[in-house]
């Protein structure tokens, strides 16, 4: 039976004070720290803290605000079509968002998202930029960038089966309902309402599914077998950070329905989405500025004022790409939004001198366990061509889905490294009852915000779809006006951005 979030805390605190652990394996230091962090930042935009006067201005047409895979993705359809007279502002050091990455000695590694499925035909703007980054070459995806065999794997009672989907312990009744789960979700990939990006089917016809839960539709359904529903809550709390029950109907049947059922794939590198990232400022470097956070914007009649540092930016357009929520505290006169939620999330990465004697077979990219609260981990070298890599990195998620998300925000930022450095690995002793001794090194990132968190009514949102349709001057391009945080979302809204203000400007 899958253990709940405060039980798992309270092993994990139980760790802290040295419970249940020897002590000759809880002595060993084992170094790291949290990195990226940049709560501070947003918390002096939420106290409405002062900013240097500005010395400087700069007049330009275009300014996009956030680095993430929409702002980036805002640029290179700009600067695609022949239009360089913009700049991109991004608070953080390193662009990337949720796809940035980390590097040591010996491999590169992501520190949020690691992968892109394989686009179909109505991702075409994906396509077309991993026609440009050559992953995609005369209509054949290249072999070095699908993800290497095996894949996935999931521990359930006692031992590890290929693919997360459980598929052995299963009673008839099990059997059964996954079948029909797929027969309804057949149904609604027929109907061509359910897509990716979700635009291009969007429909008002399917806005009753927003109004209910996953959970609850599946039980509408007959759907109550325990393992069938951990199954759909995992993938909830894996692209969603959200529980099934937190999550909505329309949202739960996206995941499956807007993909192909035996889609190729995924596409994969060392550190994730953050080689994509690399490309793209291979390609845009010069107009990414990083380091500069945004801490107001004013609109008037003339032009769109965007202050950062030291430096006041007169443009005619903004592309607000950053998180939608940030827009309030820096857009003068803007009202507070009430329908956008995002889920706070762990991740780590475990520089591994070995792999545990408990490992198993072959080296696997992607494990879970069934009995965590957690998501599990990836391994950085799985795309490398060495057979057996002496030392590796684990890239670890968990992301804070049960309860309330101000509250796990507050947690997240409470406890110090050390409690959630010793979290994660009583919870990989569980498979692994060595890992202690395998690990170098443990650095984590915080992300309170790391998400939008589809909830009942959030796709269908009239405050959602208003700002989806903004006029302008000031241009919304975040994934997280398709009420949910996924690559391809990202890269289409910032490419519709660019559109946008490419026909504005005329």
């Amino acid at each position: 039976m899958s253990i709940s979030r405060r039980r798992f805390l309270e092993s994990a605190s139980a760790a802290l004070i040295g419970l249940s652990v020897k002590s000759d394996r809880r002595d060993r230091p084992i170094p790291g720290g949290f990195v990226n962090d940049a709560f501070e930042l947003g918390h002096k935009l939420r106290d409405q803290s002062s900013f240097p006067a500005s010395k400087r201005i700069v007049r330009l047409p275009v300014v996009i605000v956030g680095g993430g895979i929409a702002g980036l993705s805002c640029a290179w359809r700009l600067h695609k079509r022949g239009f360089s007279d913009f700049l991109l502002l991004e608070m953080n050091a390193q662009a990337g968002g949720n796809s940035r990455w980390g590097e040591n000695e010996f491999t590169a590694y992501p520190w949020a998202a690691h992968y892109v499925p394989v686009p179909g035909t109505k991702s075409r703007y994906v396509r077309e930029l991993f026609e440009e980054l050559g992953v995609l070459v005369a209509g054949q995806w290249q072999e070095r960038y699908l993800c290497f065999s095996p894949q996935e794997r999931l521990y359930l009672f006692g031992r590890w089966q290929e693919g997360i989907e459980p598929a052995i312990g299963l009673s008839r009744s099990d059997r059964d309902q996954f079948r029909r789960f797929q027969d309804e979700i057949q149904r609604f990939r027929a109907s061509g309402e359910f897509t990716v990006p979700m635009e291009v089917g969007f429909s008002t016809r399917t806005a009753e599914l927003d109004q209910q839960s996953f959970s609850s539709w599946l039980r509408s359904k007959g759907i109550d077998s325990r393992i069938v529903n951990w199954y759909m809550n995992y993938c909830c709390r894996d692209d969603y950070g959200a529980t099934s029950e937190d999550t909505s109907a329309w949202a739960g049947i996206q995941y499956f329905a807007s993909r192909e059922p035996e889609e190729k794939g995924p596409l994969t590198w060392p550190e994730g989405n953050g080689w994509i990232v690399r490309r793209l400022l291979e390609r845009l470097g010069n107009f990414v500025h990083t380091g500069q956070m945004v801490h107001r914007i004013a609109v008037d009649k003339k032009a769109v004022s965007v202050f950062a540092g030291d430096t006041k930016y007169e443009a005619r357009f903004v592309v607000f790409a950053a998180p939608t929520f940030l827009a309030p505290y820096l857009v003068l006169g803007m009202a507070p939004l009430h329908d956008f939620e995002y889920s706070p999330w762990l991740t780590a990465n475990l520089t591994l001198e070995r792999l545990p004697d408990s490992y198993g077979g072959d080296p696997t990219w992607d494990s879970v366990s069934m009995e965590s609260p957690t998501l599990g981990y990836v391994d950085a070298t799985h795309q490398s061509v060495r057979t057996h890599p002496e030392r590796t990195v684990w890239t670890f998620y968990w992301a804070l889905a049960q309860g309330s998300p101000s509250e796990n925000r507050q947690l997240l930022l409470a406890r110090d490294w050390r409690y959630w450095q010793e979290g994660i690995i009583r919870d990989l002793e569980r498979l692994h009852p060595d890992i202690r001794a395998c690990i170098s090194r443990i650095d984590l990132m915080r992300m309170g915000h790391a998400m939008a968190r589809p909830r009942v009514g959030a796709i269908f949102s009239h405050e959602r779809q208003h700002l989806r349709k903004a006029p302008g001057p000031i241009l919304f391009a975040n994934s997280d006006l398709s009420g949910f945080s996924i690559f391809e979302e990202a890269q289409y809204r910032g490419v519709i951005a660019a559109e946008r203000v490419l026909d504005l400007l005329g």
